[in-house]
């Protein structure tokens, strides 16, 4: 099978996706269903990274995954939400866990 003919496929297993478009980086919100019918959610970060001089200039992607699965949610959202709250906290002390 064709790598083009891949790419078809999986973006025909996309549910429902959003974009959020953040400095150099565009994050893709994908919901997806697998072979089984279960729902999970792929988090692609994709930075342009630029090398070369004037002459020889390359632009390339650099992709990065993570999948979340739907028994995973609600612990996974409570520690997002405790790291966010301590960055936003003005006075935050260093903790290790």
């Amino acid at each position: 099978m064709s790598s083009e003919k891949k790419n078809e496929l999986r973006e025909q297993d996309i549910i429902f996706s959003r974009s959020v478009k953040a400095g150099k980086r565009i994050y893709y919100l994908d919901v997806k269903k697998n072979r089984k019918e279960d729902l999970f959610l792929s988090i692609t970060e994709s930075k342009k990274v630029v090398s070369g001089e004037s002459d020889n200039l390359q632009v390339q992607f650099e992709k990065h995954k993570i999948f979340l699965y739907k028994e995973d949610f609600i612990k996974f959202t409570e520690g997002l939400q405790e790291v966010i709250d301590f960055m936003h906290n003005d006075e935050c002390e260093v903790v290790e866990q």
